[in-house]
């Protein structure tokens, strides 16, 4: 398992396979890779969105999803799992957060991320808020859930 916050950009295409390349414990065991990778959108509730201040609780956030990841890991079988999620200031079109989950098979796989992504989104601990042509604003979490 791999949990990381970071400001620096994030390519989450380079992130995956340097992370499979580097975890030997994948090579031969997993059948399954399912990665969800989130994007900054130029539009939110109808409004123009310029730019994007993303905010946490540095300890309790990589707590909390850490304690995603360990959840996942005991209602489906996985053989790792990765979380990277940016903070600070992002742009429309980048790349916010990639989610990997890998299991011998896919139902696993894909079961595991959208849980890890919907727990994400609704509970951690992350404040986003948006630049519009107005002003700005902060959005109330996705509590939708899984």
């Amino acid at each position: 398992m791999k949990i990381e916050v970071r400001v620096a950009p994030l390519n989450p295409w380079h992130e995956v396979a340097d992370y499979e390349q580097a975890q030997t414990t994948l090579h031969g065991m997993a059948g399954a890779a399912a990665v969800f990778v989130g994007t900054m959108r130029e539009l939110n509730e109808g409004d123009a969105v310029s730019a994007m201040t993303l905010e946490h609780y540095p300890g309790m956030t990589e707590k909390h999803l850490e304690k995603i990841c360990a959840a996942a890991a005991q209602r489906w079988s996985l053989l790792d799992t990765l979380i990277i999620h940016r903070v600070g200031e992002l742009r429309p079109a980048d790349p916010i957060v990639l989610v990997a989950a890998w299991s011998a098979h896919r139902k696993d796989a894909f079961e595991a991320c959208r849980y890890i992504m919907e727990d994400l989104k609704s509970n951690a601990p992350f404040w986003k808020k948006e630049q519009l042509p107005s002003g700005h604003r902060w959005v109330e979490k996705n509590t939708a859930g899984y």
